[in-house]
């Protein structure tokens, strides 16, 4: 692992997609030597899927390929790489209800990965944290239907009741 997190959260944290923040610092592992981080030209952080939201879900496939690897499907910032470094990062509204960590890619000059490190362990146990997607229903919506439906039935029974009469009227 050539890098180091501080997620900004803690164990199990549970976030709101459009309205929650998270905070994530990166850096080069104090224990690498000197100049380790010379060919490091460019940092993409990404939001990943872990594990448990996989399963069952081929779209999200982790493969050692990185450019066929579909753990990694949200970009949080890319932007040159200047050693120690962090973004404060809305979660967007359209990230699914999931299990995430986040992974910080190292690009050298020809854009070829030369260093990774993510939030979480080797087994993608550790430092989760899950995100709330917004439903796209608000509370307004669901009146104005509720308006909408007993508008509809009160009308279908008025129209029943004007018929109704009219056809004891033409009958008199």
């Amino acid at each position: 692992m050539f890098f180091f997190f501080n997620s900004g959260f803690g164990l199990c944290a549970v976030v709101k997609g459009g309205e929650d923040k998270i905070k994530i610092t990166w850096g080069l592992n104090k224990s690498l030597p000197a100049g380790t981080d010379d060919k490091y030209k460019t940092i993409k952080v990404k939001l990943c899927y872990a594990p448990v939201s996989q399963k069952d879900r081929p779209w999200r496939k982790t493969v050692d390929h990185l450019n066929k690897d579909k753990t990694c499907q949200f970009k949080i910032v890319a932007r040159p790489y200047a050693g120690n470094d962090s973004v404060e990062w809305t979660v967007e509204k359209d990230a699914p209800t999931g299990t995430y960590f986040v992974r910080v890619y190292a690009f050298d000059a020809v854009d070829g990965e030369v260093g990774y490190g993510e939030t979480t362990d080797a087994k993608k146990t550790t430092n989760l944290f899950q995100v709330e997607a917004i439903s796209g229903r608000h509370a307004t919506l669901d009146i104005v239907s509720i308006c909408f439906s007993v508008f509809s039935v009160v009308s279908l029974f008025g129209f029943f009741f004007n018929e109704k009469r009219k056809g004891k009227a033409e009958s008199k």
